[in-house]
């Protein structure tokens, strides 16, 4: 199994570990995240080091997963990115052994899904994404990169979610409809696009 450093080690890290444990394809090494935490652990993990180990761990041959929760601002883990991709780090790609992938849909780098999410037929998702518990991706979505689209939102078809948005917990966008980057759209909306 490939060896794993998850980094940002809160609540969402948590649902992540799960997952990652469950697909069986990782090993998780340990955590990054603040000074203070380190020696301490998070279930079964212990907190290895911060963000400046990235280098260290990459030379050591780790593939990394950004486990920072999204809500208001995709910012923290764009900036996390931004030192994976400096380093020439591998960004693992995770998906739950419980969700559905269609094999004519595209995961990119970086991004997981979590359990009962379902990526429909000509779907395409960007690299470091969540889809989260329950998420429904349709037929010729695209979701651009560092989107959230939490548990039990559905993207229907053909609909464009642009870099950086959230899509809250049991959100719906209509078929063919386009977000703006950064878009914040709340739980358990219709979303109809921007006129």
């Amino acid at each position: 199994m490939q060896k794993l450093i998850l980094i940002g080690g809160g609540g969402h890290c948590k649902s992540c570990i799960d997952v990652i444990e469950q697909e069986g394809k990782y090993l998780i090494e340990g955590i990054l995240d603040t000074q203070e935490l380190l020696g301490n652990k998070l279930l079964n993990y212990t907190y290895i080091g911060v963000d400046g180990d990235i280098e260290k761990f990459v030379k050591q041959d780790y593939a990394f997963l950004i486990t920072v929760g999204q809500i208001k601002t995709a910012s923290v883990r764009q900036k996390i990115a931004q030192l994976l991709t400096q380093h020439h780090a591998r960004s693992a790609t995770v998906v739950s052994p419980r969700a559905y992938v269609s094999a004519y849909a595209n995961v990119d780098e970086g991004t997981i899904i979590m359990h009962d999410a379902l990526i429909n037929a000509s779907a395409t998702v960007g690299k470091h994404c969540i889809i989260n518990t329950k998420a429904l991706v349709e037929h010729d979505a695209q979701i651009q990169d560092f989107c959230h689209i939490s548990t039990g939102a559905i993207i229907n078809g053909g609909a464009l979610i642009q870099k950086g948005t959230f899509l809250g917990s049991n959100a719906t966008s209509k078929e063919y409809v386009t977000s703006s980057q950064n878009d914040f759209i709340k739980a358990g909306t219709l979303f109809k696009g921007h006129r």
